[in-house]
């Protein structure tokens, strides 16, 4: 006689369920989940119900909402972002950071000032290393003047692997050979970024939707802030702007993707039509 054992059938997510978890979430970090995106929620929010053991959707919302420490909401977060990035990822906004904005920043500066420069999201370290190495390269008023670069994310897991500074050949397939051998070591089929650079970017864990965790970030010349907003809803976009422009000190830029409008969002920032590219910048007589 054989014996079958049973196997827990898996969590089902309903459309209420869906919902629920969508309004919820969206109120925790501002990123809102369209329809379409469905499939890709429901698979995450399965395997985290198996990872912690709840066995249903009702178990799991529980924990998300109640649990003190917020453990599992910073674990579903990290599965939740998505981290698709590569260096030197638009480079003509790099392009334009060194012809353009410096140029107009350190005009209006005292020296003995640190330029500050803020990207978020950092995913995995692609976009601020970028911008070093690219400064580096490119930007004579490198040995004149500090840049402190300070790159951000929600994302806690991510976060641990940009500290390490190790990447796959196609994060760096658009690097230039020296640049490659300059920075670079390979390590079997990876890249091991160089510890001078990896110690040159700050990286902090920024939740946007949340005051309390951008309170501090000010004073800074110019922020990335690249396929971020794509991700949100208007009414976040809104907030997501305020906090960028309470960031920035005046005459100060704001990068965003290709693909995005400050236009659309906020009347905060003036349009700068630069020959590189076109950044916000947040005028000069504001306080």
């Amino acid at each position: 006689m054989t014996s079958h054992a049973s196997h827990p059938e898996p969590a089902t997510i309903t459309d209420e369920d869906f919902l629920k978890f969508k309004e919820f979430f969206y109120r925790r970090t501002g990123i809102s989940f369209e329809s379409s995106k469905r499939y890709f929620v429901d698979k995450r929010l399965v395997e985290r119900i198996e990872a912690t053991g709840t066995g249903t959707f009702r178990g799991y919302f529980t924990l998300l909402r109640f649990q003190a420490s917020g453990e599992e909401l910073q674990q579903l977060t990290n599965v939740m972002t998505v981290n698709e990035t590569y260096f030197l990822r638009e480079e003509y906004q790099f392009r334009c950071l060194v012809d353009s904005m410096l140029p107009q920043i350190i005009h209006r500066r005292s020296s003995g000032a640190a330029i500050r420069i803020w990207c978020i999201p950092s995913s995995s370290g692609e976009e601020p290393y970028s911008v070093a190495m690219f400064l580096l390269e490119n930007w004579a008023g490198i040995r004149d003047w500090d840049v402190e670069i300070i790159s951000s994310d929600i994302d806690t897991s991510i976060l641990r692997r940009a500290r390490a500074g190790r990447y796959s050949a196609r994060s760096v397939q658009y690097l230039p050979e020296p640049w490659l051998k300059r920075y670079f070591k390979s390590v079997g089929e990876e890249y091991q970024l160089c510890d001078d650079l990896r110690q040159a970017v700050e990286f902090t864990r920024v939740n946007l939707s949340e005051p309390a965790d951008t309170v501090h970030y000010r004073n800074f010349d110019v922020i990335f802030c690249r396929n971020l907003l794509i991700y949100f809803d208007d009414a976040s976009r809104k907030t997501a702007s305020e906090t960028f422009y309470e960031a920035l000190n005046p005459g100060g830029y704001l990068c965003l993707g290709h693909s995005e409008s400050m236009s659309r969002i906020s009347s905060l920032f003036e349009v700068r039509k630069f020959p590189e590219a076109i950044v916000y910048r947040k005028s000069m007589e504001a306080k």
